[in-house]
């Protein structure tokens, strides 16, 4: 099997022979569902995921015995153009603030029981400005996705993603106009605090760059448009499905950053969870735009990994249920 590593330009990852899920063992798990001491379909989408889980992680009883929580950070161009109401060094405080543990995502994480890594790449070097330019070359984008690729665990049984970077609810509208069209309106929201102004601003800047750069493929509107950490959570997702690990993507910048992904082919993501549904207007459309339903909807906007990690303990949920259950017969009912 080619590994990410041998990746050397974006169309590669059309070429890699990635593993799908272990259909018998998601049957095996389907079948203890139809056992359990509970009406058939009652624990609704808890039974769902625990099948999943099954499917992806190759048993019949999956557990979670390590989660990853990995936060990639990066710094953007687009912020020249006002984009954003705090200056970039905003990033590189936030991106202390984590390896303190003194932000949201170390909070939930602890709760949720995930090891949390914040990976900063090259926040002292923003990416261009996209409305005069590709945001990074192929080799900067490949770089960055290298990058988010290694930093996966092949132990893990779960991956969170979260992110921070100041601009980037711009670059995710982008990303997410590019690749599902629409109007840029659909797609931009109020971010870290845009008035209606900002708001106005943003539109005119995403739907500037989408026309710079429209007629490129999915995977290239990856460079074109998004920034080093979106490139990174593309290259986490592609490394944990060489390992069947399935992904927990956070709200509507970690969505937003696979869009390409889904572009290019959609079963690249057929691992990936949605943890929530973010208040960010344009979430709900890219979830529907794949297909994909989010566990939670909590009314966050934080990023981070924050829904993600809140998402896990659901999950953790589902897997007690179907793992610890008596059957009807194990019971003695019926």
């Amino acid at each position: 099997m080619t590994p990410i590593s041998a990746l050397t330009a974006l169309d590669d990852i059309l070429r890699l022979d990635l593993p799908g899920p272990d259909t018998a063992a998601a049957q095996a798990a389907r079948d203890r569902q139809a056992q359990l001491t509970k009406p058939p379909g009652s624990l609704g989408r808890l039974e769902d995921l625990a099948v999943f889980m099954a499917g992806w992680r190759g048993t019949d009883r999956p557990r979670i015995d390590r989660a990853q929580a990995l936060v990639f950070a990066g710094n953007h161009g687009i912020c020249a153009q006002g984009v954003n109401p705090f200056p970039q060094s905003v990033t590189a405080q936030m991106v202390a603030n984590f390896a303190a543990g003194g932000a949201a995502i170390n909070q939930l994480c602890r709760v949720a029981g995930a090891d949390m890594r914040v990976v900063a790449i090259d926040l002292d070097r923003p990416t261009a400005d996209f409305t005069e330019a590709p945001a990074m070359s192929q080799a900067e984008c490949l770089d960055a996705l290298l990058r988010g690729a290694d930093a996966v665990d092949d132990r893990a049984d779960l991956l969170i993603l979260g992110e921070m970077g100041i601009g980037n609810s711009t670059v995710s509208a982008a990303l997410a106009h590019a690749v599902c069209g629409g109007a840029p309106e659909d797609w931009v929201g109020r971010g870290t605090g845009s008035d209606a102004s900002g708001l106005a601003l943003k539109s005119r800047v995403v739907a500037q760059g989408v026309a710079r750069h429209a007629g490129l493929p999915p995977l290239h509107l990856l460079a074109a448009l998004g920034g080093r950490e979106q490139a990174a959570l593309c290259g986490a997702v592609l490394a944990a499905r060489m390992a069947r690990i399935p992904v927990m993507l956070d709200g509507y910048i970690c969505t937003a950053a696979v869009a390409p992904l889904h572009g290019a082919d959609p079963h690249l993501l057929d691992h990936c969870l949605i943890g929530h549904r973010s208040a960010e207007p344009g979430h709900a459309r890219l979830c529907a735009a794949m297909a994909k339903q989010p566990i939670l909807d909590l009314g966050l906007a934080l990023g981070e990994g924050t829904g993600a990690a809140l998402a896990l303990t659901i999950l953790r949920g589902a897997l007690a249920c179907h793992d610890g259950m008596a059957t009807f017969a194990e019971a003695g009912i019926g």
